[in-house]
């Protein structure tokens, strides 16, 4: 199976799990900022790696936990909504990259105000 039909697989999944979650699950433990950002489809489409990021960092366990709990809706949702042979086994795991990011530009930007304050101070005593 070539790569290309495996990448398009996996954002079709990415696109219809986030559609499933907002749209047909009323668990209360699933709210806050959430994002579905990938989905990594095995090549032999028996499995889901479902990633999810979570802005609010006191969410993220429990948002997960919920949607371990509601993994086999989910599934049956993907199967009815998606034409594949067979529907994937679901894996949500946590994505920490889109906090990460917001942390690396907080910080940036810090040390660029730092240099700032620092460079007015240099031209001052010129």
């Amino acid at each position: 199976m070539s790569y290309q039909r495996i990448d398009r697989i996996s954002e079709e999944v990415r696109r219809e799990v986030d559609a499933i979650i907002r749209e047909e699950l009323h668990d209360p433990r699933i709210c806050g900022t959430f994002s579905v950002t990938r989905a990594e489809v095995t090549g032999d489409l028996r499995y889901a790696k479902i990633y999810i990021s979570v802005l609010e960092d006191e969410l993220r366990d429990e948002l997960i936990d919920a949607l371990k709990n509601a993994k086999g809706y989910i599934r049956r949702s993907l199967g009815k909504r998606m034409i594949i042979r067979y529907t994937p086994e679901l894996i949500f795991v946590s994505d920490r990259n889109i906090a990460y990011g917001v942390h690396i530009a907080k910080v940036l930007s810090e040390a660029i105000g730092t240099e700032d304050k620092s460079g007015d101070d240099d031209e001052q005593e010129s």
